[in-house]
């Protein structure tokens, strides 16, 4: 069950020890002042359908610390005690006044907030959040009497706004996968299997010859250099192993003996991995459709790019869009997809938010095929770059407006680098397919909040620009007042 927090208290009535002065200036108050945290609560709530059982933590609680996390790439024990020791920290994540003496909460209940906080939920809180953001835009241009800083390019229809599109891949924090290394590691995880089905009231043990499957596997990664033989070779003898122990398992399953639900999957990926790296092998080839790459992990598929640095990455494929400078996760997928396929939607999405289409859409090449060519023509929007084949005769590009697009492009390249440098998308540590889900969508939330902060600091520096000027002193206290107001 769930219950509606007392709501966001200001600072000055967040109870601090004697001496201890928080300021209004630090980033975590200006994030927590930012955030409409009443709104995304009563999404939040929706989740809990049963009235009873133990009442869960607060969703200001919740989402703070998975922001947290997000930002310092903390790990969940390490989210629970920064969140204890940091009275920022607690006054961000809704505490009434400064509490040290336990964790607010269990670490391991950080993945229930990630599960609960799916990448839908935290898709409407993000555009919750750019809502808000927008309004608080909107206000602050019309006390200062400018314009609106949105692109705004007239396209035909009345069409309006600039949207710009990519694709990367977020790794998952997993081994580099070798056929043997991944075959003994399926090969142990067999013999636990194995293990924790034997009674030893049945007799013996099955023979697994587990002592000298490890000897070989050690003999040939103590090998310098591995010639194609010898790599068959222990390929070979582990992928002899694991059916032994396979074969093993089932004839305990047969005499009537269970596994638990997690365990069962585990043994239903280990027999998976032996049956692609059996077909690989007696194939000879180095590719089989859905290829498992881990055993702990079996979700992640290899995702080639054609990178100069990582021809083949292992983790999710996202897009995102970028319209105004607000980021959107529009897709995320392990499995490998054309990118080029989505642009559709894309569009089509930002048509139901917007109101209109985009007067033109930012991509590389890849999206430049005829279906997303004939949709944008239809739409009235140009798609940057140049057209499908041949130049015809007599035609000239528009060069200058070539390279302004590619330019602006960049800003898509700029928010993939940020998310994987600051936000927590460079290495996805997170075990489970929803969890790890989260922590994409997660990353982009933070990049639109890390947004937000940075228009409040360059608010601040135009207050102190007229400041420093020492001109119309009262035009600062009205800005203050109503920049206060907007918070």
């Amino acid at each position: 069950m769930y219950r509606y927090s007392n709501g966001q208290i200001s600072l000055a009535d967040f109870k601090q020890p004697v001496g201890m002065n928080l300021k209004e200036s630090n980033r975590w108050v200006k994030k927590a002042q930012t955030i409409p945290w009443p709104e995304i609560e009563k999404r939040y709530a929706a989740l809990f359908t049963n009235r009873k059982g133990n009442v869960a933590k607060p969703l200001r609680l919740a989402l703070g610390a998975c922001i947290i996390q997000a930002v310092y790439g903390f790990s969940d024990e390490d989210t629970a005690l920064m969140i204890q020791e940091n009275p920022y920290l607690q006054y961000f994540c809704g505490y009434p006044g400064y509490d040290d003496e336990k964790l607010p909460f269990d670490p391991s209940l950080m993945v229930y907030f990630r599960k609960r906080l799916t990448p839908e939920v935290l898709g409407e809180i993000n555009e919750m959040i750019v809502r808000d953001a927008k309004e608080r835009q909107v206000k602050e241009a019309e006390s200062k009497d400018d314009d609106d800083d949105s692109d705004g390019q007239p396209g035909t229809g009345g069409n309006s706004g600039t949207m710009i599109v990519d694709a990367t891949c977020a790794p998952s924090n997993i081994r580099y996968p070798q056929d043997v290394s991944l075959l003994n590691e399926a090969r142990e995880n067999a013999e636990k299997l194995l293990d924790v089905l034997h009674d030893p009231a049945d007799g013996k043990k099955p023979r697994t010859y587990r002592k000298r499957a490890r000897k070989d596997y050690l003999k040939y990664t103590r090998c310098r250099k591995h010639t194609a033989k010898m790599t068959r070779k222990a390929i070979g003898k582990q992928l002899a192993y694991l059916r032994r122990d396979l074969d093993a398992i089932d004839g305990k399953l047969s005499l009537g003996k269970n596994l638990p639900p997690r365990q069962t999957e585990r043994l239903d990926t280990i027999r998976t991995v032996y049956e692609q790296q059996k077909y690989m092998y007696d194939n000879r080839t180095h590719s089989v459709p859905d290829r498992i790459v881990s055993v702990s992990q079996p979700f992640v598929r290899p995702i080639v790019r054609g990178k100069a640095g990582k021809p083949v990455e292992f983790g999710a494929k996202l897009d995102i869009s970028v319209v105004d400078g607000w980021t959107r996760l529009e897709c995320c997928s392990f499995d490998a997809y054309n990118e080029a396929g989505n642009l559709r939607e894309m569009a089509e999405r930002f048509r139901v938010r917007e109101g209109h289409s985009p007067s033109r859409i930012l991509a590389d090449k890849i999206y430049r095929n005829r279906e997303n060519l004939s949709y944008c023509k239809a739409h009235g929007i140009r798609l940057s770059g140049p057209a499908l084949g041949r130049p015809k005769k007599g035609e000239t590009r528009d060069k200058a407006q070539d390279d302004r697009d590619e330019c602006e492009r960049m800003e898509v390249e700029r928010r993939f680098t940020l998310a994987k440098r600051k936000c927590g998308m460079g290495l996805v540590t997170a075990k489970l397919r929803e969890t790890a889900a989260h922590v994409i969508a997660m990353s982009v939330l933070v990049l639109n909040l890390r947004k937000i902060q940075r228009a409040l600091l360059r608010m601040l520096a135009y207050l102190l620009e007229i400041l420093a000027q020492n001109k119309n002193w009262a035009l600062v206290q009205w800005t203050l007042l109503t920049s206060r107001a907007g918070q």
